[in-house]
């Protein structure tokens, strides 16, 4: 059965869970919003989303910079300021800025994206499959598709996370928020690359970062 954005946003209405989470848990259960209700709850990640409708204030900045080429501020938020001098919390937080100068993103999630932005590149993707010869019928298919794709390259919370790809940064903050016991957010973020927007030689930072990261 194929899952839809009405009955994804169905059971994150039901549960709160994010939406990544409610679209997995609709595939195991072939679209069975009851079962995946069921389902989200055995892995604690309704009580999660009850964690997150909390007031997060606390919290710290992160920097990193990355050999004097690249450097990323980010604000990542807690409920108390007990969790935001926690280790683990710090080590979350220093994580995310080597996600970030590695795999660049422009948002930290989807619901960040300008609707005029989303449109905007529904419309090139559009013209792409229909150029590419495929059938207008199911053109909406693949148009949904490749926006998922979009989406993983532009939204943090959405990319795989470059110490273990198995996983989003999305899965990641829910085992941090699971882990501490509180409503913990990624707010915003900053990136500066020397040279940004100048024409130059292409790196692979991602390659680079990891490198750093291994020799750590």
């Amino acid at each position: 059965m194929g899952i839809t954005a009405a009955m994804v946003k169905e059971l994150r209405e039901k549960t709160g869970a994010g939406m990544m989470d409610c679209k997995k848990a609709l595939v195991e259960t072939e679209g069975n919003i009851d079962k995946a209700v069921e389902i989200l709850r055995e892995k604690g990640l309704a009580a999660v989303a009850k964690r997150a409708g909390r007031i997060a204030a606390e919290g710290l900045v992160e920097a990193y910079i990355h050999m004097g080429r690249i450097g990323v501020l980010v604000e990542i938020n807690s409920e108390t300021d007990f969790v935001a001098k926690n280790q683990e919390f710090r080590d979350f937080a220093k994580d995310i800025t080597l996600q970030i100068a590695a795999s660049n993103p422009q948002y930290v999630s989807r619901e960040q994206i300008e609707e005029a932005v989303i449109e905007k590149e529904k419309g090139i993707l559009r013209k792409q499959a229909l150029n590419e010869g495929k059938p207008e019928k199911i053109v909406e298919k693949i148009v949904d598709g490749r926006m998922d794709k979009f989406f993983k390259d532009v939204c943090l919370l959405e990319q795989p996370f470059i110490k273990n790809p198995d996983i989003t940064v999305g899965d990641l903050l829910t085992e941090m928020i699971s882990k501490i016991g509180e409503n913990i957010s990624i707010r915003r973020f900053t990136r500066y690359e020397v040279g940004e927007g100048i024409e130059k030689k292409e790196e692979d930072f991602a390659e680079e970062v990891a490198k750093q990261m291994g020799n750590n």
